[in-house]
């Protein structure tokens, strides 16, 4: 492309990414007399009110540990800051998510990079010339995608040649941030300060995979690697030490699944544990193709995971309800009586 061509195209991008997504704060309102409120209706609305009791129930419960899992693009849709302050007020204890979570949106960010305003109805070819990647409305510059993954090749070459769990390779992630993000309240960071580990089972189904090829390539004898069986033994010693646990999912898939089957990795280790006592699901997944993206929560006590006296499952678009949910619960306080579990802990 000449440099006369390049000029009007670089205008068109800039002109669509213009308008960035805000990220929502749950503490500039309250949210407890609207779930109070829908706890009073039907369908949908009194469903969410239910799981936001059973959310309060879990933080309520000093026995109690919180595992959030996240699936979907709830982080680049709105909802970021919501999931860093559920760790910064000790709301959640463990995280399981999809690397896009971790990766494309939170450390995307970290760096200093947007995720911008766009339409369902855009020409995708026409962003594909642009280099702009669309997920449903929301719009990514791919060049600062690709420096994402250069930024994951560049920590991976600074870490000794061996097996690493997500978990591990995640801190080193957010130990990096401390000194060199942009952008210095993200998920990743706020987790390393306050020893809450993250999991990603499937982590290299992201810009992490790129990065970690790259980091490959670059040094062939001698390089990092992923190790996921280290990630189901280490979030199953999670789960025995822990005891109780309640589960807040958001979508389903790989991190759900992966949480839920702690229990029964337990028991084939010899070690008693009870399921987990509580569960809220959020999610637009259909039951009725024998998944849901990884089984309603009632099935799932039929594989020995998930006690049903505590569940609740909600068929909404996570955006427009994790906001009300996780205000409520903010606001109700109880995480101001919980103690810190910092299982990150556990490993070092």
């Amino acid at each position: 492309m000449s440099q006369s061509q390049a000029k009007p195209q670089q205008n068109r991008k800039q002109a669509l990414l213009h308008t960035e997504v805000e990220h929502i704060d749950i503490k500039s309102f309250d949210a407890r007399p609207i779930i109070e409120a829908m706890d009073k209706m039907s369908f949908t609305s009194r469903d969410l009110g239910r799981a936001t009791d059973i959310y309060n129930e879990m933080l309520a419960d000093k026995s109690c540990s919180v595992i959030l899992t996240l699936a979907g693009s709830t982080s680049a849709g709105g909802c970021m800051q919501l999931y860093t302050d559920l760790v910064e007020h000790n709301m959640v204890d463990a995280i399981v998510a999809t690397g896009a979570s971790i990766v494309d949106m939170d450390f995307f960010e970290a760096l200093g990079f947007k995720h911008y305003h766009g339409s369902a109805d855009m020409d995708d070819r026409d962003l594909r010339d642009l280099y702009i990647d669309r997920i449903y409305d929301t719009l990514i510059d791919e060049e600062q995608l690709q420096s994402c993954d250069h930024a994951i090749a560049d920590i991976a070459d600074t870490l000794e040649a061996r097996p690493y769990s997500s978990r591990e390779f995640i801190r080193e992630m957010g130990r990096w941030c401390v000194d060199n993000a942009v952008k210095h309240n993200s998920l990743i960071e706020t987790a390393y300060k306050h020893d809450v580990p993250i999991f990603c089972p499937a982590f290299t189904d992201s810009s992490a995979g790129f990065g970690l090829v790259l980091h490959q390539v670059r040094s062939p004898e001698k390089h990092m690697t992923l190790d996921s069986i280290k990630d189901f033994r280490e979030l199953t010693d999670v789960k025995i030490k822990a005891g109780t646990t309640g589960l807040l999912m958001v979508g389903g898939g790989v991190p759900k699944n992966f949480t839920q089957d702690t229990v029964v990795c337990a028991e084939i280790l010899g070690k008693e544990v009870d399921m987990h006592k509580y569960a809220v699901q959020i999610t637009v997944a259909d039951p009725r193709d024998g998944a849901c993206s990884s089984s309603t929560l009632k099935e799932a006590c039929s594989w020995g995971k998930v006690d049903i006296a505590r569940e609740q499952m909600v068929y909404a678009e996570a955006s427009s309800v994790m906001p009300l949910l996780a205000s409520d619960a903010w606001h109700r306080g109880h995480w101001k009586n919980r103690t810190r579990r910092q299982f990150s802990k556990l490993f070092d």
